[in-house]
């Protein structure tokens, strides 16, 4: 249990330091290196909440999944909120997830517009998933 908890921590801590990553990179006008950060912000918040609910996260990189997954856990209250922020940002997830495997594989340029609605739907899905 103590090395769930911390692994939870560590996942938190590493999500901070990207998404304050991703903050400086958009400053800087690094956007395709923005779009990634992010990415890994929300995967390692989500992972790090699925975690915080007793279950260990699955080896995915798909934010939608783990999204998803949290739904499934969530109190009923919670869940329909969850559903509808996986409906609000269905293409920004989607896009997330193309900043994952575009950051490995494939070049894809990503906007200042682009990742400015990924910061924003990023810090909201982590606001109510919190």
């Amino acid at each position: 249990m103590a090395a769930r908890k911390d692994e939870e921590k560590s996942l938190l801590k590493m999500s901070r330091d990207f998404l304050e990553t991703a903050e400086y990179q958009i400053s800087r006008a690094f956007y395709d290196l923005t779009a990634f950060s992010l990415e890994q912000a929300l995967q390692l918040f989500l992972k790090a909440k699925v975690l915080a609910e007793g279950v260990d996260y699955p080896r995915t990189h798909s934010v939608r999944a783990l999204l998803e997954m949290l739904s499934d856990l969530a109190p009923e209250d919670k869940k329909s909120r969850m559903e509808e922020i996986l409906e609000k940002y269905l293409l920004e997830l989607g896009t997330l997830e193309d900043a994952y495997i575009t950051s490995r594989y494939v070049m894809r340029g990503f906007t200042e517009q682009e990742v400015e609605r990924l910061a924003k739907a990023v810090k909201e899905i982590m606001k109510i998933v919190s």
